[in-house]
C-alpha cells in the first residue's frame, strides 16, 4: 500500500462522518471506505453507505480470513475495514480515506507505516459531550462509555501526524482535503 491512504480518527461524536461527507462533497475524487460492523443500524443509516452490516458470525469469519485490514470492538460491538476494496483503490491510484477508531488507527499505523493519520478533535471538551447526549441514538450509560474513551482518545492525538479542529465542519472538512491532496495529488 501506500501514502494515498489517509486514515482520520477521533472521539466519538466530534463529527468524524459529518466531516467526512462534507469531503465527499468538496473532493469528490476520494474514496471513502465503509466498514463492517456487528452493530444494528441507526435511524436512517442505510447497509453499505454508512457502514455493511454484519452478524458476529460473518464478522469472526471476516477476521479469520485476514480479511480485515483492522478491527475493534467496543460496546459489546465489532467494527473493521475490508482490506481488499481499500488495497484495490490504492493499486488503482485513488485517494483513500478510512474513518476509523483510535484502536483502528493504531493497528493501521502497524500495518501501513507510511499512511497518514489525522486527528480530529473537538473544540472543547463541553461541545463534545453536547454532541454525544444530543445524537440521541443511544442509553447514557453507552454516552457515559464512550465520553470516558473519549478523554483516553484525545491524549493520543499527539502520536498521529496532524491534529484538526472540528470548530467548523466545513474548514475542517477543506483542511482535511488539503491534506489528502498533498499525499495524493489527482
Amino acid at each position: 500500500m501506500s501514502s494515498r491512504l489517509t486514515v482520520l480518527s477521533g472521539p466519538s461524536g466530534v463529527g468524524k462522518g459529518t466531516v467526512v461527507a462534507a469531503v465527499r462533497r468538496q473532493y469528490p475524487q476520494v474514496w471513502v471506505s465503509v466498514s463492517c460492523t456487528t452493530r444494528h443500524p441507526r435511524p436512517g443509516e442505510i447497509d453499505g453507505v454508512q457502514y455493511r452490516f454484519v452478524s458476529r458470525a460473518q464478522f469472526e469469519q471476516l477476521v479469520r480470513e485476514n480479511a480485515l485490514l483492522e478491527y475493534a470492538e467496543f460496546a459489546g460491538n465489532l467494527y473493521g475495514t475490508p482490506r481488499a476494496p481499500v488495497e484495490q483503490r490504492l493499486a488503482a491510484g485513488w485517494p483513500t480515506l478510512l474513518e476509523i477508531d483510535l484502536q483502528g488507527a493504531e493497528q493501521i499505523r502497524a500495518a501501513v507505516p507510511d499512511a497518514q493519520l489525522v486527528f480530529l478533535a473537538p473544540p472543547s471538551w463541553d461541545e463534545l459531550e453536547r454532541r454525544l447526549s444530543r445524537r440521541g441514538t443511544e442509553s447514557r450509560a453507552v454516552v457515559e462509555q464512550r465520553l470516558a474513551l473519549a478523554r483516553v482518545e484525545l491524549e493520543a492525538q499527539r502520536r498521529f501526524d496532524e491534529v484538526i479542529v472540528n470548530d467548523d465542519v466545513n474548514r475542517a472538512a477543506a483542511e482535511l482535503v488539503t491534506l489528502i491532496q498533498r499525499v495524493c495529488p489527482v
